[in-house]
């Protein structure tokens, strides 16, 4: 039988040096400092039965900064998408990229494997109206729903507790498109992501919100995400059954030196708490994370 598995997948979240500079150094994240004995910084290694830190490359052997569409489709795909493209390539992905997706994307294996999976973030009402007028482009995380041919969830899956916004709190909801819907914890985020589990073997969910903010070197809402984020995972962990695995990863490293405005050479973290947390063991880079899902 399949372990359940929950993919968080956090943009821009690197392992980098102990540093002023580095808000992870600071951060108020007690449920990952008690899990894994450390702050999450350059070296901080665990393996244990059930709990796996380390750090894996996002450089996949290419010349220059790791960016979004290679590296997010090399971790949904198992494919150098840097090295097959020559360049790291930053925000959506080319024809190229949507052709990889298109033909082994994380989601779409699951489907054929006869595996219960949803992509949990919410869209927004006008989201793909927008997109079909040249406003909005697809992410790699979108390209691989559309792969696998799975619904899309939007404000009243939400509102039934069935899906999570990116932001986690629905707070750019409220604030930036003004929709009539609650702002709700980072704590009950992590409780409905657990949930979802209950009723599939894969749920995949994506927060960007740390790269935008290593991006404008906004430290102080570093911190104000990283103790949210904590409280999100500890409740996903307290309220998963015992036969799901929570995994967090990233693409490229950026929220861990605001020092600078760019995405960093820094290794990922490969965070693993769960059933499956040996599976995960011999990963070295993104691009084998896809294959220990299963």
């Amino acid at each position: 039988m399949f372990k359940k598995l929950i993919f968080i997948f956090l943009d821009g979240f690197g392992l980098g040096k102990e540093s002023a500079f580095n808000p992870f150094c600071a951060a108020n994240m007690p449920f990952t400092i008690e899990t894994v004995g450390s702050r999450l910084v350059e070296g901080a290694t665990i393996e244990e039965p059930n709990l796996l830190l380390k750090g894996i490359d996002a450089n996949l052997g290419v010349d220059g900064l790791p960016q979004s569409a290679t590296g997010q489709t090399a971790l949904f795909t198992g494919q150098n998408a840097s090295k097959i493209l020559g360049h790291h390539l930053t925000a959506f992905p080319n024809r190229e990229l949507v052709d990889m997706i298109n033909a082994h994307s994380l989601l779409k294996l699951a489907k054929e494997k006869g595996l219960r999976s949803v992509f949990a973030n919410m869209y927004t009402p006008n989201y793909f109206q927008l997109a079909e007028n040249g406003l909005r482009f697809h992410s790699v995380t979108t390209h691989c729903v559309f792969a696998a041919k799975l619904p899309f969830l939007f404000v009243a899956d939400m509102l039934r507790g069935n899906a999570v916004y990116w932001d986690m709190t629905n707070r750019f909801l409220v604030e930036k498109y003004k929709l009539s819907v609650p702002i709700i914890s980072p704590e009950l985020a992590g409780e409905r992501l657990a949930n979802i589990s209950k009723s599939n073997d894969l749920v995949l969910y994506e927060c960007f919100l740390s790269d935008l903010i290593g991006h404008k070197q906004n430290h102080e809402r570093a911190l104000e995400f990283l103790k949210n984020f904590d409280n999100l995972i500890k409740e996903v962990v307290k309220n998963m059954e015992d036969n799901t695995t929570l995994l967090i990863t990233s693409d490229h490293g950026n929220i861990e030196d605001l020092s600078i405005k760019s995405h960093t050479y820094n290794p990922v973290p490969l965070f693993v708490i769960g059933p499956k947390a040996g599976d995960f063991a011999h990963v070295d880079s993104i691009t084998g994370v896809m294959d220990a899902c299963f």
